[in-house]
């Protein structure tokens, strides 16, 4: 690849001549000045900056019926259907959500693989994700499938203590295999596990270099998934490798020779970085980020699909075509449907994401929505402003609960001075002087209206 090509938003003459051979030690290298198995791990910093790079086009690839069904009870092949129809709305006409990965293993996973190829959408592109197995080749080229993960730990935690293998045995192993997959006409996607625990000049570069060196013999474009397995990803300018997200994807970028649209970042969230680990690659080069829907997925989870979809459109300044109020969708699916709860406090799909219970607060919204919440929830995700009520709501927050819930025009608001609004909040004093500690329920604020003042609620039903 010519690296000068990456740079041509400049004309800085770049150094461009390194070549980093494979380092087959004797013993594994676990960094254990980073990583003490005995404590927190340890971010250090070695002060080199590496330069930003935004791609000229960034997507999102999903992994919801591959990651993340691997942590909770598996989909239906109809649920699947479901989602992957909704992901195809969310992405858009220009297809922001590129891929969605599948598992292929049982007849269920089959059928609702098939179901999702007979819809025929350009958007997302089916890929699967398998073992590294003759049989396999196999079975994803009668399938029809172009593309598939196939799992390539690069940490010597994996080579050693798990494979019991030497760098040069694991190296080998992998070339093999991706030439396999090649020769059964199928684009591999090399799931480099637990990067940010290996050892990135001694094995990842030199084995990336290879790979890139295939890939410009045979013509098959071969995409390189940065794992961060274990969420130890930093997104800190100046933090050392192999931690360092941004040193990650620079130096794949410019020592491996990786163009950005074969790299994709897929993190976990153990650490509470994932999304901003996401974004760090994104902005240091990689076109693609993985995500499953809700982040569901191995022991914390995987991004989030939605936080990406929002980050996104902060960083493009649009929203790329995304239908973003299909969130909502999903989310009322995932609840609803399939009976996953949501943590009420989950931005963008958590029931509090953007309800109030400060009186104060609500005073606020009832004068302008604009102070108090972060942008048009209702335009945008269909997610009108709401307030949540108890014990420490005030009039204001009991007046813009009835205007919201009951969707009521002008002329039939009502504001916290009203007589209606103070029967209401008698009632729930009274609630709460007999012991009660909860929130209410929108059904008991409903009948609490109701026993205030019948016509009237009668009048707000109607409009409904």
């Amino acid at each position: 690849m010519n690296v000068e090509k990456q740079y041509r938003r400049t004309n800085l003459l770049q150094e461009h001549d390194y070549y980093y051979n494979l380092q087959d030690v004797e013993q594994p290298v676990l960094f254990r000045d980073s990583f003490p198995y005995d404590q927190v791990p340890k971010t250090r910093f070695n002060h080199r900056l590496v330069p930003m790079h935004f791609p000229d086009h960034i997507w999102i690839t999903d992994t919801t019926f591959r990651d993340g069904q691997q942590a909770m009870q598996p989909f239906t092949a109809d649920q699947i259907l479901h989602l992957y129809k909704l992901m195809h709305k969310l992405g858009g006409k220009r297809g922001v959500i590129r891929q969605s990965e599948f598992f292929v293993y049982t007849e269920k996973d089959r059928k609702a693989l098939e179901k999702c190829m007979e819809m025929d959408y350009d958007f997302p592109e089916i890929t699967t994700w398998i073992r590294a197995s003759k049989n396999d080749f196999e079975l994803v080229k009668r399938i029809g499938i172009q593309e598939t993960g196939i799992l390539v730990s690069c940490s010597d935690y994996h080579i050693f203590n798990k494979m019991g293998l030497t760098r040069r045995q694991a190296m080998d192993k992998y070339l093999g295999i991706v030439k396999d997959a090649i020769s059964y006409g199928i684009r591999p996607r090399c799931h480099l596990e637990d990067i940010t625990r290996a050892d990135f000049y001694g094995f990842v570069v030199p084995f990336v270099t290879e790979l890139m060196r295939i890939m410009q013999e045979t013509g098959v474009p071969i995409k390189i998934r940065m794992c961060d397995t274990m969420g130890y990803g930093v997104p800190y300018p100046g933090a050392a490798l192999p931690r360092s997200v941004a040193g990650i994807v620079y130096g794949l970028r410019f020592y491996a020779g990786v163009p950005s649209q074969l790299l994709e970042w897929h993190g976990h969230n153990d650490f509470h970085k994932v999304v901003v680990n996401a974004a760090t690659a994104w902005l240091y080069g990689a076109s693609g980020v993985n995500c499953s829907l809700l982040g569901i997925g191995e022991r914390t989870g995987n991004c989030p699909l939605e936080a990406m979809a929002m980050e996104y459109a902060q960083l493009i300044g649009n929203d790329g075509g995304m239908r973003l109020e299909v969130i909502t969708e999903i989310a009322d699916y995932f609840q609803k449907e399939i009976g996953y709860k949501i943590d009420p406090k989950t931005p963008f799909v958590g029931s509090d994401f953007n309800s109030t219970r400060a009186g104060i607060h609500a005073d606020g919204i009832l004068k302008d929505e604009e102070i108090y919440n972060i942008f048009d929830t209702k335009k945008i995700l269909n997610r009108p402003v709401g307030v949540m009520l108890g014990e420490h709501s005030g009039v204001a927050s009991i007046a813009y609960w009835i205007n919201t819930h009951f969707n009521l025009p002008q002329e039939l608001c009502v504001d916290k001075r009203s007589e209606l609004v103070e029967k209401v909040r008698q009632i729930m004093d009274g609630s709460y002087a007999e012991g009660r500690n909860t929130m209410f329920s929108d059904a008991e604020l409903e009948a609490m209206v109701e026993a205030a003042d019948a016509e009237q609620y009668r009048k707000f039903k109607e409009n409904c």
